[in-house]
């Protein structure tokens, strides 16, 4: 199976959340992640990244993964935490409407009792810049990086932007908040600021902002995305447990005779259990993150979901089945009937290859380590930040 249908196949139940725009911005911020350009912006957007040394044993975790490492050593969530993923939220959603006032052609207009288009436009850039920054500053203290990860991505496109947003008084700082002339708005051609913030065009400044914050805006906050996290984690790490077992030489033992001599027969209903929570496992993780916002979650759960398309016919042979929706299912009896060594030989590949990668999403759902937390400080991927990993570093 071709790469681009297996993508294809991974991400077709994300309609339901954003519709075919909303597949192509996952895509695009996809190929940020991979190729670096999504981390570097993060590395400034949370202020301290990895250590230039690129020795892991010294390499230093984000802000933000210290600050939700040490929220899980003390269960009771600090109120300036509270307070920030309180703004955020609601933040979020004030920033939607500002944008969506950017947007509405009756903001371009004179109206009736006086006030002019220019006086409109300069009232809604002061409330989108405003709103935007109590975004930006919130998102620096909170832990939904569920969230987060949306509104740096969101940093991105204004920095993309830089130049047009300029032309109409709208300055960058160096912490990433806006900054507004109004004196040089109000001068400006107000049709610039209208193209610039223009629905009717995907790829306009406004309309991937808001694409962002939709995004971000998935979910109602602490309790329903701890509450997905907690269940896709554990998931995740009982597949990689099942996964690294179908592997091992130690399920293959042959059963020993009364006398305690070793036969040539092995314990089928023992290998038959671990295969069974295999297949539990592997769907109960994709049934509680395949809608993840966390683009570390996303990404291990599409290499996760190629590798068992290239794998399909090898699986169907031991009686694990994959549905339309990537799903297994399992056929005890077929399975049974499989040659147990070949089983073993399989499962050393492949399923050390799933292990890894069931570990990652483990990883990111646990500590809810973003993109901010994965990438070095020249904007590469890794998987620092986390002893947990040493295996794989």
């Amino acid at each position: 199976m071709g790469m681009n249908q297996g993508y294809s196949q991974l991400f077709q139940g994300l309609s339901s959340s954003g519709g075919n725009s909303g597949n192509m911005n996952f895509f695009s911020d996809y190929a940020s992640i991979k190729n670096g350009s999504y981390g570097k912006l993060l590395k400034n957007y949370y202020g301290t990244g990895m250590s230039s040394t690129g020795n892991s044993s010294t390499a230093k975790t984000s802000n933000v993964l210290e600050r939700i490492l040490e929220e899980r050593r003390n269960p009771k969530v600090s109120e300036d935490v509270k307070e920030a993923n309180s703004n955020l939220i609601s933040g979020i959603s004030s920033l939607k409407n500002s944008v969506s006032s950017l947007q509405n052609d009756k903001t371009y207009t004179n109206t009736e009792n006086g006030q002019t288009a220019t006086e409109k436009v300069a009232s809604a850039m002061k409330s989108f810049v405003s709103e935007y920054n109590e975004v930006v500053n919130a998102s620096k203290r909170s832990t939904l990086t569920n969230k987060t990860a949306y509104i740096a991505n969101m940093m991105t496109t204004t920095a993309a932007n830089a130049d047009k947003l300029k032309e109409i008084g709208v300055t960058i700082n160096a912490n990433g908040t806006l900054q507004l002339n109004e004196g040089q708005l109000k001068a400006t051609d107000l049709s610039k600021v209208q193209e610039l913030f223009s629905p009717k065009d995907s790829m306009s400044y406004g309309s991937t902002v808001m694409s962002r914050l939709s995004f971000a805006g998935i979910g109602s906050g602490v309790t329903d995305s701890t509450e997905k996290d907690n269940t896709a984690g554990s998931s995740a790490a009982s597949l990689k447990a099942d996964s690294e077992a179908l592997a091992s030489d130690k399920l293959y033992e042959k059963i020993k005779d009364k006398d305690g001599k070793e036969t040539d027969k092995y314990d089928i209903d023992k290998i038959l259990s671990t295969a069974k929570s295999f297949v539990k496992n592997y769907n109960g993780m994709f049934d509680a993150a395949e809608s993840s916002s966390n683009s570390g979650v996303m990404a291990n759960l599409s290499q996760i979901r190629e590798k068992t398309a290239q794998n399909k016919d090898a699986l169907k042979q031991f009686g694990i089945s994959v549905d339309e929706k990537g799903r297994m299912k399992l056929d005890e009896e077929t399975f049974k009937k499989s040659d147990m060594s070949m089983v073993q030989k399989f499962f050393k590949d492949y399923g050390s290859s799933i292990a890894t990668n069931a570990s990652l999403v483990d990883y990111y759902t646990t500590t809810k380590a973003n993109a901010a937390s994965g990438y070095t400080a020249a904007g590469a991927y890794n998987v620092q930040g986390s002893s947990r990993f040493a295996d794989f570093i």
